[in-house]
């Protein structure tokens, strides 16, 4: 296998293991995404800090919390980040990922076929507004996360509803302000949900700044959420 430079910021947060793994994921990546537009994000510090690096580096900082051991959800997994990249890092981890385009959930087999991770993992081609209102899924994760796939008022009310009473969402973003913060406490006041935390970190290599928020339900989500497809997108809940 070619050599490569990984960032040194990274290389503190995998292991040998690991590296081996997400270079073997690289690869075929790169090989699907000649018949499938997986990801633009593919050569050196574009996959291992804009993909790996970014998936990770809160999973691997937070100390205090434990992420091992846990069903896990990615919404709108697209190439599979942060889905796989959790899958390598968590070994012990069930995983789920969701896209509703079969192109990439067929991509995303495929990877899994080739690559020998620990988990069960399973792929979903399905829209999330079809499975948060499926028993069998509602109420069911102990991590839900979604990173590009939307603003994060309405990627609350896709993650809020498959979320356990101490489950933990995680909404990736790049700018963060009070206004959003305002946005979003209006938007999971309605979803009975609240932010915990946000973490801020700018990525090396001069990649941008990323936030992380932590939300986590404070009640029972209300049945009607998450609305039928394209409502949470065209009309949001904040304001």
């Amino acid at each position: 296998m070619k050599k490569e430079s990984i960032p040194k910021e990274l290389l503190k947060l995998i292991t040998e293991e690991e590296i081996m793994m997400f270079k073997e994921l690289k690869i075929k990546i790169k090989e699907l995404n000649h018949k499938t537009n997986l990801t633009r994000l593919i050569e050196g510090n574009d996959y291992w800090i804009s993909q790996v690096y970014d998936s990770i580096w809160f999973f691997r900082e937070n100390s205090n919390k434990n992420f091992d051991n846990r069903k896990f959800i990615d919404i709108g997994s697209g190439c599979g980040f942060p889905g796989f990249a959790y899958a390598i890092t968590h070994p012990n981890s069930e995983i789920y990922l969701v896209d509703s385009s079969k192109k990439k959930t067929d991509s995303l087999k495929e990877i899994i076929k080739k690559i020998n991770f620990k988990n069960n993992i399973f792929v979903l081609s399905d829209r999330i507004e079809n499975l948060g209102r499926q028993c069998s899924f509602r109420k069911s994760f102990d991590i839900a996360t979604a990173r590009a796939v939307s603003n994060p008022s309405t990627v609350s009310e896709y993650i809020l509803p498959m979320l356990k009473k101490q489950g933990l969402g995680v909404l990736y973003c790049g700018k963060w302000c009070h206004q959003d913060n305002k946005n979003l406490e209006q938007t999971l006041k309605v979803l009975k949900g609240e932010i915990i935390e946000n973490k801020i970190n700018f990525l090396p290599q001069e990649k941008g700044v990323r936030n992380v928020i932590f939300i986590q339900p404070k009640g029972s989500c209300p049945e009607i959420y998450p609305r039928s497809i394209g409502k949470a997108e065209k009309y949001p809940l904040k304001g």
